[in-house]
């Protein structure tokens, strides 16, 4: 890891300690109600709760297994087709409108199909993780083809290279960046398909923490359960941002 990682640390660490520093003092001078916002040291005290019992770790695992997978299967699913529609012209144009339509529909309206289609169990939320992925990755990666430098297509026509040559050694290269930055929406995109379905139907997750906290009323349950999402978010963000690296390099 590099040291740049770390440069801007003190100032992150200062804002947050600032940030729970006058949240608290709201609460405790009544600006704020416990009740309804919960405060620092309450969260505090139930993330230690969790921990000591071990079951944060245990939603945790439950909905990151669901999100990688989602996110692995969406994503790759989605560039190949997203890279495979250059190849036929007539195909991209026949299936734009379809892939045009499905994006402007919130995918979470899905979620209750897949759940019936799927089951109870994790496939369900790796499903509508997947689902929410793929369109993402599908409909950038199209894109990242279509901006492929138009002049060096033209040239390699010209020297008798054939569409599939064109596209292995032209396209695809040139769509990786695009690849990329899909992949860093879809961090986000992985863990809402997952935490969506642990609100639907689940008896684990940190989607079922938070949905069955916020039943309960315990608002500190619920921000440990958002703090914890953030802490997987920030970790695939930080896989994601690795293997931008490598590639780039």
């Amino acid at each position: 890891m590099r040291l740049s990682t770390f440069k801007y640390l003190p100032g992150q660490l200062a804002l947050a300690m600032v940030i729970f520093g006058l949240w608290e003092i709201a609460v405790k001078a009544g600006y704020l109600s416990a009740y309804l916002y919960g405060f620092p040291s309450g969260i505090a005290a139930r993330a230690y709760d969790l921990t000591m019992s071990g079951e944060i770790f245990g939603h945790a695992a439950v909905t990151a297994l669901a999100a990688v997978i989602g996110f692995v299967i969406g994503s790759t699913l989605g560039s190949f087709l997203g890279l495979s529609l250059w190849l036929n012209e007539t195909v991209a144009k026949i299936v734009r409108p379809f892939i045009v339509a499905i994006n402007g529909v919130p995918k979470i309206a899905f979620a209750p199909l897949i759940i019936v289609w799927f089951g109870i169990g994790i496939e369900s939320k790796i499903a509508i993780a997947a689902a929410l992925t793929l369109i993402v990755s599908l409909i950038a990666t199209y894109n990242g083809t279509l901006e492929t430098d138009k002049d060096l297509l033209r040239l390699m026509r010209s020297l008798g290279a054939t569409r599939l040559q064109m596209w292995r050694t032209v396209v695809v290269p040139a769509a990786v960046p695009w690849m990329l930055s899909a992949l860093r929406l879809n961090v986000g995109f992985a863990l809402i398909g997952a935490v969506v379905g642990e609100y639907i139907s689940s008896q684990s997750g940190l989607g079922y923490l938070v949905y069955y906290s916020g039943v309960l009323y315990d608002l500190n349950g619920v921000w440990v359960g958002i703090i914890a999402l953030m802490v997987v978010a920030l970790l695939m963000d930080r896989a994601v941002t690795e293997l931008d690296r490598r590639m780039r390099w």
